[in-house]
C-alpha cells in the first residue's frame, strides 16, 4: 500500500483491504461530514464490518438481484438480510445498473451495447470503481439515498478495496452522478 497525493492505492485487489478500505472511506467521511454509506455486499459479511464501523451512518448494502447466480434464489440468506435491517442497515437487492436486460441481449445477439460500454469504461479504474458507481445507481434508484453526496463502496471479487466520494444519481439521470473522489482502490486490478 502506497499514499498517493490525491488517494491511497493498495497494491493488489481484493477483500484483503476490506477493513482498511472501510476504516479510510469512514476518516474521509467524518473529515467531510458526510452521513450516507453505500456498500457492496453479496452475503452480508462487508455490510456486518461496515455495521460495525459506521455508526450513526445511514447504511445501504447492495446485493445482487434474485437469480444472479442461481435461478430464483436470492445470494444473500434471508436471514442474513432479516438480521442486518434489524440492525438499522436498509439492504437492496436490485439488478445491476449498469447491465441488467442488456446483458442478456449481449449473450444472444452481436453488437456494441451503451449500457455494457459504460460498465467496462468504469472498470478501467478497476471492478471496485465500477460497482461503486453501480451500487449508488441502485441504491438511489430503491429510494434509499437522501441525493447528498455520499460514500461508496466497492470490491473486486468479495469485500471491498475501492471507496468513492459519488454525487449519487438515478439511472434514468446517469449522468449527473459525479465521482468526487477517490478515497482509495487498488494499483494493479
Amino acid at each position: 500500500m502506497g499514499m498517493g497525493t490525491l488517494f491511497t492505492h493498495f497494491e493488489e485487489p481484493g477483500k484483503i483491504n476490506t477493513q482498511q478500505t472501510l476504516e479510510f472511506a469512514h476518516d474521509r467521511a467524518k473529515e467531510l461530514g458526510l452521513n450516507e454509506v453505500v456498500v457492496a455486499s453479496t452475503t452480508g459479511a462487508t455490510a456486518y464490518k461496515a455495521m460495525e464501523l459506521f455508526k450513526g451512518f445511514k447504511i445501504t448494502a447492495v446485493t445482487y438481484h434474485c437469480g444472479f447466480k442461481e435461478p430464483f434464489q436470492n445470494t444473500m440468506k434471508e436471514d442474513v438480510q432479516k438480521d442486518l435491517e434489524a440492525e438499522g442497515v436498509r439492504v437492496v437487492q436490485a439488478t445491476h445498473a449498469l447491465s441488467g436486460v442488456e446483458r442478456a441481449i449481449a449473450k444472444k445477439f452481436t453488437g456494441s451495447y451503451p449500457v455494457l460500454l459504460i460498465a467496462e469504461t468504469l472498470r478501467l479504474f478497476g471492478h471496485g470503481t465500477k460497482v461503486a458507481v453501480e451500487i449508488a445507481i441502485m441504491a438511489a434508484d430503491a429510494g434509499a439515498l437522501s441525493g447528498n453526496d455520499i460514500i461508496s463502496i466497492g470490491g473486486t471479487a468479495g469485500g471491498a478495496d475501492t471507496a468513492l466520494i459519488i454525487t449519487p444519481a438515478h439511472q434514468s439521470n446517469f449522468f449527473d452522478l459525479r465521482v468526487k473522489e477517490i478515497i482509495c482502490k487498488p494499483r494493479s486490478f
